[in-house]
């Protein structure tokens, strides 16, 4: 027979806490500045685009203007600038939206790297079991005292 303090002797003290990484990220004055330069590379961005564009919608209205006067092998050369025009824009869109994305990742990276440090500290500091994110689901911090289960779990399913 167990009684209930032998068995209370076996229950660990547990300590939920949870955050919002994408509340304390925004707290960041850097996260203002990075959001503007971000910005304004988007912007630049944008322009070169409208430019490419508008080049293409000159070309291509040429073209349905002259095309009925000019020679075959003149169409076809018109039309391969066209797709080659259309090409380099839609190339040109990859490689901006990689760079905004590689440009984000690189000044936000350190932001991120600060706060998980932070969430680390004081989950040992306050002594947290596991600390939650709510911005995305998971785990933030675990405490290095916590207790592995798998074995236990593997146990009762059978497998190794």
């Amino acid at each position: 027979m167990i009684t209930t303090t032998a068995s209370a002797q076996f229950t660990p003290q547990v300590s939920v806490a949870f955050v919002n990484t994408t509340q304390l990220l925004e707290a960041f004055p850097e996260k203002e500045a990075a959001t503007q330069q971000l910005v304004a590379l988007s912007d630049n961005y944008k322009k070169e685009l409208e430019l490419m564009q508008n080049e293409y919608n000159k070309k291509y209205s040429d073209y349905i203007t002259y095309q009925s006067s000019l020679a075959e092998n003149i169409k076809l050369r018109r039309m391969q600038e066209l797709t080659e025009l259309e090409n380099r824009m839609q190339q040109f869109m990859e490689l901006a939206q990689e760079d905004i994305e590689n440009q984000e990742k690189a000044m936000l990276e350190p932001l991120k790297q600060k706060i998980s440090e932070a969430i680390h500290a004081v989950g040992v500091e306050r002594n947290y079991t596991v600390i939650y994110d709510l911005a995305n689901p998971g785990i933030a911090f675990v405490s290095p005292s916590a207790i592995d289960a798998n074995p236990y779990v593997k146990q009762r399913l059978g497998i190794r």
